[in-house]
């Protein structure tokens, strides 16, 4: 294998790792040591291959795992917040809010509203595209 390739298929082992493992805590020098690189050379190499530190890769992924988490169940802001990794419910709430415009509660809340629409009325959430191709353009507009 080239060594530039090998280099990368490392990198790529890293971040494979924190997907799976973002509930954990996990530090630089533990993801770094996934990847056999010192934790300065591995934030080198990880931002220069993926355009973010490797701490705004895992953050991103426990914020997506946590929309997800408040879309889908019934649990609190504070559950979903310990679940996926963070140490810190206003921390937690700050980020969330920073990154999608809400907080996780409005974010849940909102969640929960639509799935009771869709319940409720499932062909005002059929695209008319769809509707007319399909015949359904009558029961759509009722």
């Amino acid at each position: 294998m080239h060594p530039k390739m090998y280099m990368y298929k490392r990198l790529v082992d890293a971040k494979l790792f924190m997907d799976q493992h973002y509930a954990t805590p996990i530090d630089l020098e533990c993801i770094a040591d996934t990847a056999y690189y010192s934790k300065y050379h591995f934030l080198r190499l990880f931002k220069k291959a993926f355009g973010k530190a490797p701490a705004q890769y895992l953050r991103d992924v426990r914020l997506q795992q946590a929309k997800q988490q408040l879309a889908t169940t019934q649990q609190s802001v504070t559950e979903v917040c310990f679940a996926v990794g963070f140490d810190s419910v206003p921390s937690f709430t700050l980020l969330f809010k920073k990154q999608y415009g809400q907080s996780p509660k409005a974010y849940q809340r909102a969640q929960q509203e639509q799935q009771a629409q869709v319940a409720k009325q499932p062909f005002q959430f059929v695209p008319n595209c769809f509707a007319e191709t399909y015949g359904w353009k009558e029961r759509n507009s009722q």
